[in-house]
């Protein structure tokens, strides 16, 4: 089953009618870009979006050739339909709209920002609250510290042990990105 090109024709029609534009129109689809925070931040830009969530076997391709500017993907795996990428795409967008996050200093050490000369930054350092001690578990000593040089260097011995065990894909991208 695949979606017919009239209804979605009409709808990105009857949206640019109301507002005068066609907005960028975005295809969630499989077959799409990987969709990344590099993607995310220049889609973040954009005036106005028209998500088309396909399902089934997906769209008819008229829809690819003369409405849809760009086609993307949240992962390698298909889901149901468009509608949970929808969503994806849409949090890791507004997100980054200024005044949505209380603090945008935030924004600026995240696992997938880069860093100024472009490289990507490892994943987050693991995270502690209270209490000190759960079920035997205990945070760190280091962070109980008060030693701000000590917990920085611990937090990025951390990141870097995490993302060598859980993504050592970034790494080699790292490395590809310093050559």
């Amino acid at each position: 089953m695949v979606l017919k090109p009239e209804p979605l024709f009409r709808c990105v029609e009857a949206i640019s009618a109301s507002g005068g534009k066609k907005g960028y129109v975005i295809l969630l689809s499989p077959r799409g870009k990987p969709f990344n925070q590099s993607v995310a931040s220049r889609l973040s830009r954009k005036r106005h979006l028209v998500l088309i969530s396909g399902h089934y076997e997906g769209v008819d391709e008229r829809v690819c050739e003369k409405l849809v500017d760009e086609e993307i993907s949240i992962g390698d795996f298909v889901a149901m339909g468009g509608e949970a990428p929808a969503l994806c795409l849409i949090e890791a967008l507004v997100r980054l709209l200024p005044g949505v996050l209380g603090n945008p200093e935030s924004l600026k050490e995240e696992s997938f920002t880069t860093k100024g000369n472009g490289s990507h930054r490892n994943l987050e350092f693991p995270q502690y609250t209270r209490p000190r001690v759960f079920r035997g578990l205990a945070v760190p000593d280091v962070l109980l510290s008060g030693n701000h040089e000590e917990i920085k260097a611990w937090r990025e011995n951390e990141a870097a042990r995490v993302t060598r065990l859980n993504r050592p894909d970034l790494l080699e991208r790292k490395r590809g990105n310093s050559q």
